[in-house]
């Protein structure tokens, strides 16, 4: 045995232990999907290629869900583009989603994202 161990006392080792077992308390329940939260790890990250008003309804419906993270849009039209940028925005009240003009960029890029929602025209 090393002399670490033989000078360790059974205070000593009850209080390492104590602290030990109380370490995951300390994890917000937010983290673990607690208290109306939905854990990071059951939330889709979601990005969009060309919204038009079809794409736009779309969205909007999958924004109510509490487990659906838009991050992304990528249309060529600026407009476009913007507007849904201002409703994502809106809705989650800061400035996070990212804009792509060029498709190649986003999917490039965008790493980080489970699904991509696609609302092309008929036309």
């Amino acid at each position: 045995m090393s002399k670490k161990m033989l000078d360790l006392t059974r205070r000593a080792f009850l209080t390492r232990t104590s602290l030990a077992l109380a370490a995951p308390a300390i994890i917000p329940a937010s983290a673990l999907g607690r208290d109306g939260h939905v854990a990071p790890s059951e939330k889709i990250i979601l990005g969009g290629i060309g919204l038009g008003s079809r794409g736009t309804a779309d969205l909007r419906a999958m924004l109510q869900e509490s487990d659906v993270q838009f991050v992304a849009i990528c249309d060529p039209n600026r407009s476009r583009r913007e507007a849904i940028k201002k409703i994502v925005d809106d809705r989650y009240g800061n400035t996070d989603c990212a804009l792509y003009r060029d498709i190649r960029e986003f999917l490039a890029l965008r790493t980080d994202t489970d699904a991509v929602l696609i609302a092309t025209g008929d036309r």
